[in-house]
């Protein structure tokens, strides 16, 4: 189930004039340039592990080249909360996972497209600190640089861009251009997990008004705060509150926040139970598992006594399939093994005789 951290994103830069202002700041100045943008195009599926998509979104797109090439741009944004060491590793093999599917589309051609690849970062834990360059990741033979260089050759080379929203200061984000939505979300996603997000809120209720009165801005605007309300605190909350308390008129502020209040409440309802039912089929798989086990350790105990030739009374029999003590069980098949009457198995107090006295 997609989290809220990849609705966002997915949301806020999975069209091409929003992602494009997110390409045009990261990417080196003389691609920018070559780039035909009107091209852009969105690209359908995802190469993301599943495993790792509560952390991750990734978006593909197509564009052209002003010489007619075509380009592909592969942006993953990264929601973890701890800076990743292996990610350029981990960016290789989905860039890889891209060319191949594009080798499937496209049989007629002989040479691969350019795949430049983008990491969006905005964890808690400050600047990104992993390696962007595959070739970091190998330990090279040698002592010297010289001596290292001889092997650089034999290992991948591979290289991530970086948007490290963490490490970027407030006003440079606000002074990148882009679309009114774009410019809050890198905001929201630089300061949301600082602590500071609730002070910074109301200091943006001028970029809040711009979403609003920009084209589906309503629609947009509901996206952030249904983001904020769904990962906030209480004091987010109020921020929020107080902000569209600003930017709306006060009818439709409060019913915009009762309403996601109420979706928030019915979400954690469906966690909850989704949650419960989960645990009641890992229960019931244990529970099954070991009345399964006890079930089969009783015939074997009925199987023993009879091949022994020691009789047993329907409603004895039923005794020992109905126990599930598992070393009640346990004691019983090793007496059956060597008792010579039924009584001698089933009864504790004379076993312990028996192996007193001997």
């Amino acid at each position: 189930m997609p989290g809220p951290h990849d609705l966002f994103a997915r949301y806020t830069f999975g069209r091409p004039e929003r992602a494009e202002a997110e390409l045009r700041a990261v990417l080196p100045a003389p691609i920018v340039s070559e780039v035909d943008w009107s091209s852009l195009r969105l690209e359908p599926g995802s190469v993301v592990d599943p495993e790792l998509r509560e952390t991750e979104s990734d978006l593909l797109f197509t564009a052209r080249l002003r010489t007619g090439r075509s380009l592909l741009l592969y942006v993953l944004l990264e929601h973890q909360s701890t800076v990743n060491r292996w990610m350029a590793l981990r960016m290789l093999r989905y860039v890889v996972r891209q060319v191949e599917r594009w080798r499937q589309e496209h049989p007629e051609h002989s040479l691969l497209p350019v795949i430049l690849p983008l990491v969006m970062y905005h964890g808690p834990e400050g600047a990104w600190s992993a390696p962007q360059r595959v070739e970091d990741l190998f330990e090279l033979p040698g002592e010297s640089e010289e001596e290292r260089a001889h092997w650089r050759a034999w290992v991948p080379r591979f290289e991530y861009l970086l948007d490290d929203l963490t490490a970027e200061r407030e006003e440079a984000l606000r002074a990148r251009p882009g679309p009114p939505l774009v410019r809050l979300a890198w905001l929201v996603l630089r300061h949301g997990r600082t602590g500071e997000l609730a002070r910074r809120l109301p200091e943006w209720v001028g970029l809040f008004a711009q979403v609003q009165a920009a084209p589906e801005g309503a629609e947009h605007l509901l996206v952030v705060i249904r983001y904020l309300l769904w990962t906030g605190d209480q004091a987010v909350h109020d921020a929020t509150g107080q902000v569209l308390h600003s930017v709306l008129d006060e009818q439709r502020a409060e019913e915009l926040m009762r309403s996601y209040g109420e979706e928030l409440i019915e979400q954690g309802r469906q966690q909850g139970l989704a949650q419960g039912l989960e645990k009641g089929l890992v229960r019931g798989r244990e529970e099954g598992l070991a009345q399964g086990l006890s079930r089969g350790r009783a015939e074997d105990i009925l199987r023993i006594l009879a091949l022994r030739g020691i009789h047993v009374e329907e409603g004895t029999r039923q005794r020992i399939l109905d126990c599930t003590d598992v070393d009640t069980l346990d004691s019983w098949f090793d007496r059956a093994l060597q008792v010579t009457t039924l009584s001698e198995m089933l009864d504790d107090g004379a076993h312990a005789s028996r192996r007193k006295d001997s």
